[in-house]
């Protein structure tokens, strides 16, 4: 894919979604770092049903520390894995209020050393929150840059370092937000939706799938 065609694909999305940012509820970096954490092999629908009312009771690293583990796994039992999330953020709250004055450090190594947070956690925080140009790759980024072919890669790592090299400077803040909606309401998994997708013209996947006449 030439340089052409991926500008031209990113202005209509940008066009199609002027301002996109993510689906999860948030109103706090803080609240953005915890949903986050929660949505790891999560949908952002059942994060949020979890976290309307444990932030409406708790929405600050000692608020958070203070419901203790077991409180917060009252609110997150209905998400995957909540176990385990329940601990890392309990102890993410804790390190928040130790080393950072309770606030979330916008440095991405500081946000990689906190529990259960990642590179492309820390990505999602810096862009989402910050308005870093950083391009948080998920399944749906991978996907839909592979099968459209604007940034293939063999690992989310490689699609992230292809992008960053690809998109210009201009939609790198976006470019994440547009390419997870798209994959995940258009460019879907099992049966992409070619017939309704806005660059499908552009597109280099090989399979493309119409509905029936």
């Amino acid at each position: 894919m030439n340089k052409e065609k991926r500008i031209e694909i990113l202005t209509r999305l940008r066009d199609n979604n002027p301002q996109p940012t993510t689906e999860l509820m948030f109103s706090s970096p803080f609240e953005l770092l915890i949903s986050v954490l929660l949505s790891a092999q999560a949908t952002d629908v059942s994060v949020n049903k979890a976290t309307r009312p444990l932030y409406a009771v708790a929405n600050t690293p000692q608020a958070i520390l203070a419901l203790g583990v077991d409180g917060v796994k009252t609110y997150i039992k209905t998400i995957g894995l909540f176990n385990t999330k329940a601990e890392n953020v309990i102890k993410t709250c804790r390190m928040l209020i130790e080393l950072h004055h309770g606030e979330v450090p916008e440095d991405r190594a500081a946000l990689e050393a906190l529990p259960g947070v990642g590179r492309k956690t820390a990505n999602v925080v810096l862009n989402t929150a910050f308005g870093w140009p950083t391009i948080a790759v998920d399944t749906h980024i991978f996907r839909v840059c592979n099968r459209t072919k604007f940034a293939p890669g063999k690992n989310v790592d490689e699609v992230e370092q292809k992008l960053l090299r690809v998109v210009p400077a201009e939609f790198k803040v976006d470019c994440h937000h547009w390419f997870i909606l798209h994959g995940r309401y258009t460019c879907i998994a099992r049966k992409p939706r070619c017939g309704s997708c806005i660059i499908e013209d552009l597109c280099e996947f090989g399979e493309k799938v119409y509905p029936e006449e």
